[in-house]
């Protein structure tokens, strides 16, 4: 407390000091002792210089977001009226970040069809800025965005190679490539390279703390130095600067030092959950187990029933048949993906034990749901009291 009985003087604090003024008082703690309860502050600029060191940029920006730090990217790389980005139409740019290139930028986008391992085809990339380049009626293809790892191709990790090659590509065209590295460790960990090999072919990339480095938030924005200085002018006018953001940017730090070890932990669980889901060759469910690189599983759902979105419910139900039967209660939550995929990730609190209650609990709901099919009940509500 800071104060002591009632009508005693204060005993830290501010206090009065008998001639009526309002005097600052201190509390006799040592200074050791103070020392020891405070630990040294950890300030953005360090995170900031140490995520540009770690994707081998020349400086960086801690944003809150890194929806906000594609935007900043974007803004900062197409200024001129009538730019226009080219991108992959599954990019989580594209779909899940609410057109705000468009509707706060003002820069066009141009979707290219994706191919199943994240990329898209270089002919048609090439085909598209020819016919921009030589048109006067064409917005001007100025930005190229790549995701890496790609989510919507389920977590896989651009090839090498293809990154160079849409570098050239870029140059021959006077274009910038910008890579939303949202999930960047994870390409890493799972190519065995560091993360400033595949960010070489890049003028600026995003990297997001709140996903597999399990901060509770924030992004960073890297590139060159005069490029993160215009980042930082519209980070201010998006309402992305903040005081006090040292605690963040610890926590960032943290996940960002344990980075190797925490994903490489989700790879190998989510693999093992995808050999899990082969092995039981369930007529319900699949997966492609050569797309499985790093931390996220697409499930492929077979047949008319269960859809994606009852598996998912059965998956996160727990019955009183299920604890009777495997003497555990296990709630798993997946997300239906599409019309025929559900999607499970992986993050650095799931463990390995983890990983193999939800291969059991998989198993076990696809056993009753070809009971039910055998039956004939397919169609039937769900039952948390026992089927």
């Amino acid at each position: 407390p800071l104060h002591g009985e009632r009508g005693s003087r204060p005993r830290c604090g501010t206090g009065w000091d008998g001639t009526g003024q309002h005097q600052p008082l201190t509390c006799p703690v040592p200074a050791g002792a103070r020392r020891a309860a405070s630990p040294a502050p950890f300030f953005p600029a360090e995170l900031q210089r140490l995520a540009a060191r770690v994707v081998g940029m020349e400086d960086a920006l801690f944003v809150p977001t890194a929806t906000m730090a594609n935007l900043i990217a974007v803004m900062c790389h197409c200024q001129r009226r009538g730019a226009q980005l080219l991108l992959g139409r599954e990019a989580h740019l594209h779909v899940y970040e609410h057109g705000a290139v468009a509707q706060v930028a003002g820069v066009h986008f141009q979707a290219l069809p994706d191919l199943p391992d994240g990329t898209f085809d270089l002919g048609q990339l090439e085909l598209t800025i020819r016919e921009a380049h030589g048109s006067r009626y064409h917005p001007r293809p100025e930005l190229i965005c790549l995701e890496n790892t790609h989510s919507s191709a389920g977590g896989r990790a651009l090839p090498l190679p293809y990154l160079q090659q849409v570098r050239l590509l870029a140059d021959r065209y006077g274009l910038r490539v910008h890579m939303d590295g949202a999930r960047l460790m994870n390409a890493a960990v799972a190519q065995g390279v560091e993360p400033a090999q595949i960010t070489q072919h890049c003028d600026s990339v995003s990297l997001c703390f709140s996903k597999g480095l399990g901060a509770p938030a924030g992004a960073v924005l890297a590139g060159r130095r005069d490029f993160v200085a215009e980042a930082w002018r519209v980070r201010k006018l998006l309402g992305g600067g903040m005081r006090q953001a040292g605690v963040l940017a610890a926590a960032a730090r943290v996940g960002l030092e344990h980075a190797e070890t925490t994903l490489r932990r989700d790879h190998d669980n989510a693999r093992r959950f995808a050999q899990g889901i082969q092995e039981l060759n369930s007529p319900l469910c699949s997966v492609n187990l050569t797309a499985v690189e790093t931390n996220i599983v697409l499930v492929g759902v077979k047949g008319d029933w269960p859809s994606p979105a009852e598996l998912c419910e059965r998956m996160q139900a727990v019955s009183e048949e299920e604890v009777a039967e495997t003497g555990h209660a296990v709630s798993v939550l997946l997300f239906p993906w599409s019309a025929r995929s559900l999607r499970a990730v992986w993050h650095w609190n799931i463990s390995a034990r983890d990983t193999e209650l939800a291969k059991n609990k998989l198993d076990f709901v696809a056993r009753k749901c070809q009971e039910k099919l055998a039956l004939g009940l397919g169609t039937g509500p769900w039952s948390t009291a026992g089927d």
